[in-house]
């Protein structure tokens, strides 16, 4: 298990293939239109994870990078997809889809619990400990330092793992597709936070 760090692009010939692709971003805060994506986290679950940074000023200009997140035909991992494809989409240009997010899944399927993070899945589903400790960290710096690699790695670390276990739960309960529904239904999400409906339910009477 290594993870690799990169600026401003992937190298030629990293992470292409076939296959599903974990998918994750570290921003200056949640606020998509005023906090720069600083950091983008991607792994084919081979073992490896690959940090790609984003400086301030940056063109975000990553034909490798965007070429495989805007594949259609490798289905792309998150937890809480709903922010990274926002990010991905207004910083990077293209819609990180198909998706599966594991955030949803679980909201799905652990209808036991009110405790959905991404710690609390990897603790309860794999028997696997994370650390959150950098979760506030300055993702804007001039380099990211080893703990806050790591977390940022970790992030993608388990999605492929966790993707298999809340299948297997989805499939059990017969929630698979609406599942694949709201998964569906993500890339129209994010567009419309962007354009300023994130607060808005416009499915509501009033």
């Amino acid at each position: 298990m290594t993870v690799h760090y990169h600026e401003e692009d992937l190298p030629d010939g990293v992470l292409e293939g076939t296959g599903a692709l974990a998918v994750d971003t570290e921003t200056m805060g949640l606020i998509t239109h005023r906090d720069r994506l600083c950091v983008v986290q991607i792994s084919d679950g081979s073992g490896d994870e690959h940090l790609v940074r984003f400086g301030p000023g940056s063109e975000y200009e990553a034909p490798n990078l965007t070429r495989i997140l805007a594949d259609e035909s490798r289905v792309k991992l998150y937890h809480y997809a709903r922010f990274d494809l926002a990010a991905i989409h207004y910083y990077l240009g293209v819609m990180a889809a198909p998706v599966f997010c594991t955030k949803i899944a679980s909201k799905l399927v652990r209808t036991y619990t009110d405790r959905h993070g991404l710690k609390n899945l990897t603790d309860e589903l794999l028997g696997e400990s994370m650390s959150k400790q950098q979760q506030s960290s300055d993702w804007g710096g001039p380099d990211l330092n080893e703990a806050q690699r790591e977390y940022a790695a970790s992030d993608v670390r388990f999605l492929h793992r966790l993707r298999d276990e809340l299948t297997v739960r989805l499939e059990r309960e017969g929630r698979m597709p609406i599942a694949q529904a709201c998964f569906d239904f993500l890339p129209t999400r994010a567009v419309l936070d962007i354009a300023g409906w994130a607060e808005s339910d416009i499915f509501s009477h009033s």
